[in-house]
């Protein structure tokens, strides 16, 4: 399927502009989806995955959450992680709220009639999960999301799992020891006690990154498993959502 890409630049309600990567499908879409980047900005990985959903058919826009402290189109290399510890430190919630609204409100302007999802991918995947709390999202995606349970950067959102409006896929590696099996545990048992619909996968032998093929981490096995689960979750609930518009 072929498909067109683009840089649009986003009004976000703080005032600020914020770029994102737009990847269109050749046909009408079956629905829109926010991808959320890692900490190394909207980088190549990023735009290819995004231009990856919209070859299943999806609108798919990955805005570029680092805007206010750097220039557009800023990236970190995968192996300098020490570089973008200062500039998610500047991230705040209510920012990465309002960007993952405007996200939303330009995919709404859109698709008025199609439903919207959001994934996201180690910091993105937080984030995901975070605008599934805010958001009216038809589902979420959440890949080895740090600070869900707390970490020595982020209180975490436990207690507030239970205010998910959408279900939400959790996707883990189980030899990750940023997010070890505690966390993993804690994240699960607090969506199940609060009664909300959620999908909980670990890869046994996946590290964290492990979907990145840009990374030292990337595990091809678990990656060529975790994708057709993505896509079925997606497809059932925006399918579902859709249905009932």
């Amino acid at each position: 399927m072929s498909l067109h890409t683009e840089f649009v630049t986003l009004p976000v309600s703080d005032g600020t502009p914020m770029r994102a990567y737009v990847a269109r499908p050749e046909g009408p879409p079956r629905g829109g989806l926010i991808v959320f980047q890692e900490a190394f900005g909207v980088n190549g990985h990023i735009r290819d995955v995004t231009e990856r959903f919209a070859r299943e058919g999806y609108l798919a826009i990955a805005p570029e959450l680092f805007h206010r402290s750097v220039e557009p189109g800023f990236e970190i290399d995968y192996t300098d992680f020490a570089s973008a510890m200062p500039i998610m430190q500047k991230l705040t919630e209510a920012g990465l709220t309002a960007d993952a609204q405007a996200a939303f409100d330009w995919l709404r302007g859109q698709l008025p009639n199609l439903p919207i999802g959001a994934i996201g991918y180690c910091m993105g995947g937080r984030t995901a999960c975070q605008t599934a709390l805010t958001i009216p999202l038809a589902c979420a995606v959440s890949y080895y999301g740090g600070g869900i349970a707390p970490n020595p950067r982020y209180p975490g959102m436990l207690d507030r799992l239970k205010d998910l409006k959408a279900p939400v896929m959790f996707v883990w590696g189980g030899k990750d020891t940023h997010i070890g099996p505690e966390a993993v545990s804690a994240v699960e048992s607090a969506v199940r006690a609060a009664g909300k619909a959620y999908v909980n996968v670990v890869f046994s032998e996946a590290d964290h990154g492990f979907f990145c093929d840009a990374r030292a981490s990337y595990n091809p096995q678990a990656a060529a498993q975790a994708w057709p689960l993505t896509l079925a979750f997606l497809a059932t609930h925006l399918a579902a959502a859709g249905a009932g518009a």
